[in-house]
């Protein structure tokens, strides 16, 4: 062995100490700032004034702070990180050796919680700042129920009441995640429902609907307004969540440089954005500054294709058109996915921040099948020892399809990828793929058609 070769663990773990103790704004390193939303009823940006009936005060001081590259994680939430973070960087050597590549692959999991996902990471964050303000509680959706989960356990900790709506076809499919929400004092809810005003008015424009994140949302905003003392927290798109899930980045970039390792493609799986935003948070910032290129990769459900097959526009973030306007890639708010098993992908729309980003031409996407998906989850599950969520599924599938590329062409390429979380609560989804029960539904140019002729007029 070469002097100036390391040998490079099966796990990179990252002390403590190591820990990032700010968040990381990629806003501050973009050239062309993310659009600002908008004011439904005038039109123009939104304030702090405006927000401040739905969302907690200092989280929409993040959520409009362009300019402050890092900020401070506050103690009582790296305390709390503690529990389950640094999280490891994994090198598949097992996955490697199955598909015969020259290529490393690697990947961020973030699976070591109850929530089994990354969502954690946020939700603690804004749970902190809604029992500083002296809230009594908050309100959500939650598509495959990682968010909810999250927010149940983060809410049990600080004493807050935590009310979930969550998409009904989850809710059906799920039934297990449903139970350890309510396991730390959460209520949840079937969306659409007859709870609120909106969902009434859903269920009878679309008698029968599966639901979808922009249901659920709507509804969850209208509980929190109409309800003194709660706000309105949510698990991906908006800039705020970016920024708390910079931290699955920053440790992965801490942990591979700490033996020299680079990677060439960065892959994540994408439906709001909140994954994908913080894993390659540090990794986009060196590319904005001019220091190092990557490639970096997000990858969609065909069944909901916002960045590959939807509008560069501004569009309602919810189905009832009570939340303000985003400029995003979307396919149209009314959209309703077809009720395939990656819950939390299901959104209209994608995080404005990547939105800009991928306009800009600094990332590229790709959409995949629903049973190209489970295949590939099925031979990492085999090859890794770790079952993996529906949604993770979607980078692992374009990760092993780059893997495949190297082996024919000989190249040595790194590949990392965000593995957000487990699929011990989508048996379901498990048993439809097993039993050659899962459809691939894609839908028609007519069908995206329909839903983007209503995107809002702005003059």
């Amino acid at each position: 062995m070469k002097k100036e070769e390391r040998v490079i663990p099966y796990k990179i773990y990252l002390e403590e100490s190591e820990m990032p103790k700010a968040w990381y704004n990629v806003r501050a390193d973009m050239k062309t700032k993310p659009a600002p939303l908008l004011n439904p009823g005038t039109g123009k940006p939104v304030t702090k004034a405006d927000l401040a009936p739905v969302f907690c005060d200092e989280l929409i001081d993040q959520e409009l702070d362009n300019d402050t590259r890092f900020i401070e994680i506050p103690e009582e939430i790296r305390d709390f990180y503690k529990m389950y973070r640094p999280s490891p960087v994994v090198r598949a050597y097992y996955l490697e050796k199955k598909l015969g590549t020259p290529a490393k692959i690697y990947y961020k999991f973030e699976g070591n919680n109850t929530s089994g996902s990354h969502k954690l990471n946020s939700a603690i964050a804004q749970a902190y700042y809604a029992k500083k303000q002296g809230l009594k509680g908050v309100t959500t959706e939650t598509g495959a129920g990682q968010w909810g989960t999250a927010l149940s356990m983060a809410c049990a900790y600080f004493g807050l009441d935590c009310k979930v709506f969550m998409v009904k076809c989850s809710y059906e499919q799920k039934p297990f995640r449903r139970e350890v929400m309510r396991t730390y004092g959460a209520s949840v809810t079937p969306s659409p429902s007859t709870e609120t005003e909106i969902g009434k008015k859903i269920l009878e424009e679309f008698p029968g609907t599966t639901g979808s994140l922009g249901c659920a949302i709507s509804e969850a905003v209208e509980k929190a307004v109409t309800n003194e003392g709660y706000r309105y927290v949510l698990g991906s798109v908006l800039n705020q969540v970016l920024l708390h899930q910079s931290v699955i980045g920053l440790e992965a970039k801490a942990a591979l440089d700490k033996y020299g390792v680079t990677p060439d493609i960065i892959i994540g799986c994408a439906g709001g954005g909140s994954n994908l935003g913080g894993l390659v948070a540090p990794f986009m910032g060196e590319k904005l500054r001019g220091e190092k290129d990557y490639r970096i990769i997000a990858v969609e459900p065909a069944s909901c294709p916002s960045f590959t097959r939807g509008k560069y526009a501004y569009d309602f973030c919810d189905t009832g058109k009570v939340c303000p306007l985003a400029k995003m890639y979307t396919l149209g708010s009314g959209f309703i996915p077809s009720a395939n098993h990656a819950g939390g992908l299901r959104y209209h729309g994608m995080s404005s921040i990547l939105s800009e980003l991928y306009d800009e031409g600094y990332m590229e996407a790709t959409s995949v099948e629903q049973t190209k998906v489970f295949e590939a989850a099925e031979l990492f599950a085999r090859s890794e020892g770790i079952l993996p969520a529906p949604e993770s599924s979607h980078a692992i599938r374009v990760a092993i399809d780059e893997a495949l590329k190297c082996k024919e062409t000989g190249e040595e390429k790194t590949i990392l990828f965000g593995l957000t979380g487990t699929g011990y609560f989508d048996m379901v989804a498990y048993e439809k793929f097993h039993n050659g029960e899962m459809s691939d539904y894609i839908p028609t140019d007519a069908e995206l058609q329909a839903s983007l002729d209503k995107l809002p007029k702005l003059q």
